[in-house]
């Protein structure tokens, strides 16, 4: 028995019973013709600040819709369906885009950024969201992905770094098996340079290009790559992310909190912002009290689950996943966790994004090699061994669930890895080649009508449509009595929330 199979066995059914996990899925609203919606957020959906499943994410016209924790894969995608039916039938005549590079979009600065009322809240995340277009561009913002929360009864923090180490150095497994995003408009990148290649007149891509979000087109930063956030324990993550948060970066600074015009530009000039600005393919995450700053919450009471932040939107896929990618996730997330997992150094972080890199960008073209160690292997045949140890965990999910999704899922995987052609990436490229002469926004609009469609013919329980009116009632009163209860200036509440001690737990309250 290996050491992974006696870890398997240690966990027990119970254990593996009690895995909960939960999605969070960006999207743009477009309208028919495939643009940018530029309506606000829709008053019929609640308020973008307090509402628990509805929200927005950078863009004022970019949803972002959250399940509650879930039993199983298939519970998720059941409430995620459910959400999606309110919100489609409260958008008129707009849809959601179903892909995670962006629709046609307009000039950078027509991109409406997020906002969230009055209140010093409200106002932080839109002013946030501001730093966030000065520093990296409102195109870039526009992309669209699906985190999938996971947690399992009992770890401790070590149990979760361990997890995470591992995740880093395999995750580029999961940009090739699901990675949807090879092409993009090119609106996307106007005046910037890139290496993509004209496919259509419209229409940019990489012929082996896996996941372009996740590649130098996407939620990448030239300032974040000199943050070599080490994982060997939630001390040394802390404190690489204190550092982050704190340290005053020269091109930043040169923004400057206030414009000439006094309205502000952003919420601090140090390399990150607050701890969301990071943009880390895994994170360790805790829920966090009113006013409470994420790495306090972390810090006080430790890890939670963990947030993976890597998944493209499914294109194929109605809400934007479906439960085998889920089963195939939580196979890989345990087999994390139960392998050895030594510590990272810096070198190693750097190898970790060169393959990440390499198979966003090239991860379907034949023989493609990655770094391991001192030496390169073969893509295919790294990630037949993974699979391979993945064989005891698919099993023992089974056992403790019942019936075989676990190992479909895992077997999928693996003709998957034996087949380039059948990954979501390529069956995009196909599809747009096969009906839409090569236009991804010709592709990307056509899949979101078909969803469009699926869900609002879909029947919808009188008491989900009111439960949703309910809710979107109660988040906007939720917003008027947080504006009431304001008693702080702006400024004096963003220099309070920001302040370094804040960061810390008190001493005696430590676990």
């Amino acid at each position: 028995m290996s050491r992974l199979e006696e870890r398997l066995g240690a966990l027990g059914p119970a254990v593996l019973k009690g895995i909960r996990r939960g999605i969070e899925k960006e999207s743009l609203r477009v309208r028919a013709d495939g643009a940018l919606a530029a309506t606000p957020h829709p008053a019929a959906l609640g308020s973008a600040l307090t509402h628990p499943n509805i929200t927005t994410d950078f863009c004022e016209s970019q949803l972002e819709l959250i399940t509650g924790v879930a039993a199983s894969a298939e519970e998720c995608v059941a409430e995620a369906t459910r959400i999606h039916q309110f919100v489609v039938r409260n958008i008129g005549a707009e849809m959601l885009w179903c892909s995670s590079m962006p629709c046609g979009l307009p000039g950078d600065d027509a991109i409406p950024i997020g906002r969230y009322g009055r209140s010093n809240i409200g106002r932080a995340k839109s002013v946030y969201r501001m730093g966030l277009a000065w520093r990296y561009g409102r195109r870039m913002q526009a992309i669209s992905g699906i985190h999938y929360n996971f947690s399992l009864p009992g770890r401790t923090d070590d149990d979760y770094f361990a997890l995470i180490r591992n995740f880093r150095r395999h995750g580029w497994l999961l940009f090739y098996l699901f990675g949807a995003s090879p092409a993009v408009c090119t609106s996307f990148v106007a005046g910037r340079e890139h290496r993509l290649q004209q496919l259509s007149e419209h229409t940019l891509y990489l012929p082996h290009a896996t996941t372009l979000r996740m590649g130098r087109l996407g939620y990448q930063s030239e300032a974040q790559s000199s943050i070599h956030a080490s994982c060997n324990s939630l001390e040394a993550y802390g404190q690489s992310l204190e550092e982050a948060l704190t340290r005053p970066y020269p091109p930043y600074e040169k923004i400057g909190i206030l414009g000439p015009d006094e309205e502000y530009r952003q919420l601090a000039t140090s390399l990150i912002q607050i701890e969301n600005e990071f943009y880390g393919k895994i994170r360790p995450k805790r829920i966090i009290r009113s006013g409470e700053r994420p790495l306090h919450a972390l810090r006080e009471r430790g890890v939670e689950y963990v947030e993976v932040r890597l998944m493209d939107l499914d294109p194929f896929e109605p809400v934007g996943i479906s439960a085998r990618t889920m089963h195939m996730l939580d196979v890989l997330l345990l087999h994390c966790l139960a392998s050895d997992s030594p510590p990272d150094t810096p070198g190693e972080l750097d190898a970790i994004a060169r393959n990440q890199e390499r198979v966003a960008s090239r991860g379907r073209e034949p023989g493609l090699r990655l770094e391991r160690g001192s030496q390169t292997v073969a893509l295919a045949e790294w990630g037949g061994q993974l699979l391979a140890e993945c064989e005891p965990v698919a099993a023992a999910l089974d056992a403790a669930h019942g019936g075989g999704a676990h190992r479909a899922a895992l077997a999928a995987a693996v003709a998957a890895l034996g087949e380039p052609g059948s990954v979501p990436s390529a069956r995009v490229l196909a599809a747009m080649k096969r009906a839409h002469a090569d236009s991804y926004t010709g592709f990307a609009l056509a899949q979101s009508a078909r969803h469009d469609a699926a869900l609002r013919a879909l029947p919808f329980a009188a008491e989900d449509e009111a439960r949703f009116e309910r809710l979107a009632r109660e988040s906007h009163e939720k917003q008027k009595a947080i504006e009431a209860a304001d008693t702080l200036a702006f400024e004096a509440w963003r220099r309070e929330y920001l302040a370094r001690d804040k960061l810390h737990v008190q001493p005696g309250r430590s676990r």
